[in-house]
């Protein structure tokens, strides 16, 4: 099957489109070919308006080759602009309307689609075309593959164009282009998403890596504070008599003194705490990351005329910022010394820690249970 029409046809004047196609009937019909398959019954020419589908039945590929050959060659009419397509395949012969004879099936469908293919002056060929003439050394080098289109429906077609010297046209066809072009870009874009998937895959497990090495660290940083690690914080002055700072500083100075009895308790030097006075900005998380303890004490101290006194304190477990134990108390000035050993006491309870004197359950001023 054989389809061809003339590129640029409908843009031509009515005048021109009619003497063109006449002159290409005349052509056609007065081939030798065409002529002696006419005369045979083997021929059915069809009308497609602006070209002619021509169906050669039962014959011989290689014989319908001479006659493409014979066709192919315009270069005596450049006028033409001639663009062919041909299949072999089923077709089933019928009558239309008129009572002509005419052909339906998907050889001659395929035939328009390879057709469609083309620009002016190719014979594109279907794959089982070109496979049968691959058999034939004199056809074999006219040959050259296209590769896969996709035509009408979504269906894809294996191409050859067939040129020669004197027939054909050595150019690859428009269409085949962009439809490369097309593939090209569409590979780019797949190898560029594969390309950018691998770049975040990349990035986030190095983020994951490193988040990971950081929590590690920030683990076997907290696991080498030891639990039984502290540091009394300067207490608060609360009362309006500077000379109550002196009392505030010896009742840390005392509690610290009796932390530092306790076997296997390390106790951070009134030195390097010091520094740490109350105010807003006392972040004890960051003290006691930078003193490398565990738990911080902190309390504040107030005088009441000048027999009583308040002192309140407080542990506290820095890694959670959890409030271990708390207490405030009432007393006569003189048992300010009975105060610091007690405070010193319950903390070293709360740490599970053995005192030096012994231990005495500690009690509140009010002789219940201290809140925990």
């Amino acid at each position: 099957m054989l389809f061809t029409d003339i590129v640029g046809y409908s843009k031509l004047l009515g005048n021109q489109q009619r003497e063109l196609f006449q002159r290409l009937n005349g052509i056609v019909c007065g081939t030798r070919q065409f002529q002696s398959a006419d005369a045979a019954g083997k021929l059915v020419r069809l009308p497609t308006g602006d070209g002619m589908a021509l169906a050669f039945l039962r014959l011989r590929t290689r014989r319908f080759v001479v006659h493409v050959r014979s066709a192919g060659s315009f270069r005596e009419h450049p006028e033409i602009r001639l663009r062919m397509g041909i299949n072999s395949g089923p077709v089933e012969e019928v009558t239309d309307v008129n009572g002509r004879r005419n052909v339906t099936g998907a050889g001659i469908n395929l035939a328009q689609r390879v057709m469609d293919c083309a620009d002016a002056g190719h014979i594109l060929l279907a794959k089982r075309v070109a496979d049968d003439l691959a058999q034939y050394g004199e056809w074999q080098p006219c040959l050259h593959d296209l590769g896969e289109v996709e035509v009408k429906h979504g269906v894809r077609v294996a191409l050859s164009n067939f040129f020669g010297d004197g027939f054909g046209n050595s150019k690859s066809p428009d269409k085949i282009i962009r439809a490369k072009q097309v593939r090209r870009r569409r590979l780019l874009l797949w190898l560029s998403a594969i390309l950018l998937f691998l770049v975040c895959l990349g990035l986030g497990s190095w983020m994951w890596t490193r988040r990971a090495a950081l929590t590690s660290a920030y683990k076997i940083g907290a696991a080498g504070i030891s639990d039984k690690s502290i540091a009394v914080l300067p207490f608060e002055n609360l009362s309006e008599d500077k000379e109550n700072a002196i009392f505030a500083g010896g009742v840390q100075d005392e509690i610290l003194t009796n932390l530092a009895k306790i076997a296997d308790l390390k106790v951070i030097s009134r030195t390097s705490v010091m520094k740490y006075k109350s105010g807003p900005e006392r972040n004890l998380r960051e003290i006691a990351k930078a003193l490398g303890v565990s738990h911080v004490v902190e309390g504040s101290v107030q005088r009441a005329g000048g027999r009583s006194s308040r002192v309140s304190a407080q542990l506290i477990d820095a890694r959670t910022d959890a409030h271990l134990w708390a207490e405030h108390y009432d007393r006569d000035f003189a048992d300010v010394f009975a105060i610091q050993s007690e405070i010193a006491q319950q903390i070293a309870d709360q740490l599970q820690q053995p005192s030096s004197h012994p231990r005495k359950k500690p009690r509140s001023r009010n002789g219940r249970p201290p809140i925990w």
